[in-house]
């Protein structure tokens, strides 16, 4: 704990009281340089703060350095001891309750994140895990908040974009008092004082919450704006004077007749879709479930495993991962070349996937939001953003998933066979060199590279992985000429 660390400067490198809380707090802040630097008076003492240090108060310089070198780690991760006890306190409350009530519990922490979707996919993700139910959305049985039903977790609908909190309040004590909905006009003549309005109703049918009025949600789609017009339309001749004294919108509620089409329902793609839109998530399924079984028989991985918060892959390994097209953004490079941003979503995670010009050039026909694709990438950490993909190869998932028979992976010479690699700069201060260290960073390796500076014949030196895509990019900014493998 901290406070043991309090005591092994005072006791051990001879520290005030105050000195030794002092590092104390560089620790908790985790101020590595600062902890560094303290080393040597820790070790040997300090005259000019009166620290007599661990040799002088009778430890061996071998034990004073191995001792410091323990809370040079401890430093990484430490807590205070009234601090770590809280932390245990909740740990074994927060098990006993998932162990003995994991519906009520996964609610309720579904509950708490509700802003926050890609959290939320990751519960239900272990709902899954645990065999816990996840049901849809529904007008007559949802609440804001998720909530325990039959077994199962029930969607809340305050996960629902577009839908206040108030208005489903409203409609829960709605319908509490009254009864349930029993159809698209009656929901909306029931709560048309409250601030239901059209993108709300839409919303509703979209994420399968007025599914429960055994019509399809093409259907619903095609109504609902003529059901709120029939309404407001009633109340301003209610205003008016329109009804008589002795009618009431509700006595005219049976004057009107919604003719449903009898149109088919949306393709699954769309229904997909038009969820996720409305609430962040896949709620009726994920477009990977079809091709879920054939893929558990190829190297794929789930993308949490690379990008959670427990990723199990390390920089630079090669990874092959299949999911959704999210969204694709380009932007043109200092040298001119196109690259594009992707967002690859499973039912896992997401991640976003860096595409390079001669990478995307030769797959920028898969990469479309909608498209389901198997990609394979390293894996790039960088402790200033979130881990991404350098994408390598894309593939169609049906193919890879056909060609999966047997773990497989793809054909691809990632990691080119080479001794060094010799790069040919115009000068130190130009843009080319700028973009080659970059280039050259985010494929760290053991491999050697010179980079030679024609100006002043000058040679630098540094290493990287050969990979294929990464000498492409190079020679696309360097010239063919100017990017050597021996």
């Amino acid at each position: 704990y901290q406070e043991q660390v309090i005591e092994i400067f005072r006791k051990l490198g001879g520290y005030t009281l105050g000195q030794a809380d002092n590092m104390r707090r560089a620790i908790s802040k985790k101020k590595q340089n600062v902890i560094v630097q303290e080393q040597q008076a820790f070790v040997y003492g300090d005259p000019a703060r009166e620290i007599p240090g661990a040799i002088a108060n009778g430890v061996s310089e071998q034990a004073a350095q191995k001792i410091y070198s323990e809370i040079l780690d401890f430093a990484n991760y430490a807590f205070n001891k009234a601090h770590a006890v809280c932390y245990a306190k909740v740990s074994y409350e927060t098990a006993w309750l998932k162990c003995h009530y994991p519906r009520q519990y996964m609610a309720a922490l579904m509950t708490s994140m509700l802003s926050d979707t890609e959290k939320v996919a990751w519960y239900i993700s272990e709902c899954k895990e645990l065999g816990i139910g996840i049901l849809p959305p529904d007008v007559n049985r949802s609440e804001d908040v998720f909530t325990v039903e039959e077994g199962a977790i029930r969607f809340g609908l305050g996960a629902v974009k577009n839908v206040g909190r108030g208005l489903i309040r409203k409609m829960v004590a709605e319908r509490e008092t009254n009864g349930p909905f029993t159809g698209i006009t009656d929901f909306c003549k029931r709560l048309r004082e409250t601030e239901l309005n059209k993108r709300a109703v839409e919303n509703l049918i979209k994420c399968g919450a007025m599914d429960c009025f055994g019509y399809h949600r093409s259907q619903l789609l095609a109504v609902y704006e003529s059901v709120i017009g029939w309404i407001t339309t009633q109340e301003k001749k209610n205003l008016s004077g329109q009804v008589s004294l002795f009618d009431s919108l509700e006595d005219h509620a049976s004057d009107m007749t919604v003719q449903i089409p009898e149109i088919p329902e949306q393709d699954l793609f769309t229904i997909l879709n038009d969820e996720k839109q409305t609430t962040g998530l896949y709620i009726s399924g994920h477009p990977m479930d079809k091709y879920r079984a054939a893929l558990r028989k190829t190297a794929a991985v789930p993308i949490l495993e690379v990008a959670g918060e427990n990723a199990s892959f390390r920089d630079g390994e090669i990874v092959t991962v299949c999911g959704v097209v999210q969204a694709v953004t380009t932007k043109t490079t200092r040298n001119n070349s196109m690259m594009a941003y992707v967002t690859l979503e499973d039912d896992t995670a997401t991640v976003e996937v860096l595409v390079f010009s001669a990478t995307l050039s030769k797959y920028e026909s898969l990469l479309i939001p909608g498209a389901a694709v198997a990609l394979e990438g390293r894996v790039s950490l960088r402790d200033d953003k979130p881990t991404q993909l350098i994408a390598n190869l894309v593939m169609d998932v049906q193919s890879y998933a056909d060609a999966g028979k047997g773990k497989y992976r793809p054909k691809l010479n990632c990691v080119r066979p080479c001794g060094k690699l010799y790069l040919k700069l115009p000068s130190e201060d130009s843009l080319k060199y700028a973009k080659t260290k970059a280039i050259l960073n985010m494929f760290p390796g053991s491999v050697p590279a010179i980079l030679y500076f024609a100006d002043t014949g000058c040679r630098r030196g540094t290493t990287c992985v050969p990979e294929t895509v990464m000498v492409e990019e190079l020679r696309a900014l360097l010239g063919e000429t100017c990017v050597v493998e021996k």
